[in-house]
């Protein structure tokens, strides 16, 4: 009885890990890295892999704080592979993304006069960008699916 609901929360069973570099390039759109899949049981179906890539954008302070999340790239990957017992299942990943900047990081970028500027407004409203990759595996036959999120750093 206990398998059962071990198997249906998706305890003791396929583990997801996210291996991306520390910093990721913002011109070249591509963030590369490995999807590491481990199980601690047997005969697990995995169906398909969904990447995806957010800017969680903040902007204010205190109980006026505004916080929007965007897609940045999205990357669905069907799969089909069966992992048992103490397998390491590594699944390489290319996903491309859409850099897109704002009209005052344009004239930060730019403009030389400029970006001292935009870099004090920006700090006086509290305006900041955060990065993540987050990946998620649907296995057959569990409720809870195993994922993962990485921050990244864009440079």
């Amino acid at each position: 009885m206990f398998g059962k609901v071990k198997k249906i929360l998706g305890i003791e069973g396929v583990k997801l890990e996210l291996i991306v570099p520390d910093k990721v390039d913002k011109e070249a759109g591509i963030v590369s890295g490995i999807v590491k899949l481990t199980s601690l049981s047997d005969n697990n179906l995995i169906e398909s892999i969904h990447l995806k890539m957010i800017e969680k954008y903040s902007r204010g302070r205190g109980s006026s704080k505004l916080i929007n999340e965007y897609p940045m790239g999205d990357l669905l990957k069907i799969e089909n592979i069966t992992i048992s017992k103490n397998d390491i299942i590594e699944i390489p990943f290319e996903l491309e993304f859409i850099y897109v900047q704002s009209e005052m990081d344009k004239l930060e970028d730019s403009n030389i006069f400029a970006k001292g500027l935009v870099k004090l407004a920006k700090k006086a409203r509290g305006v900041h960008s955060e990065y993540s990759l987050r990946a998620e595996a649907n296995i057959k036959g569990t409720a809870l699916h195993p994922f993962d999120n990485k921050p990244l750093n864009l440079v």
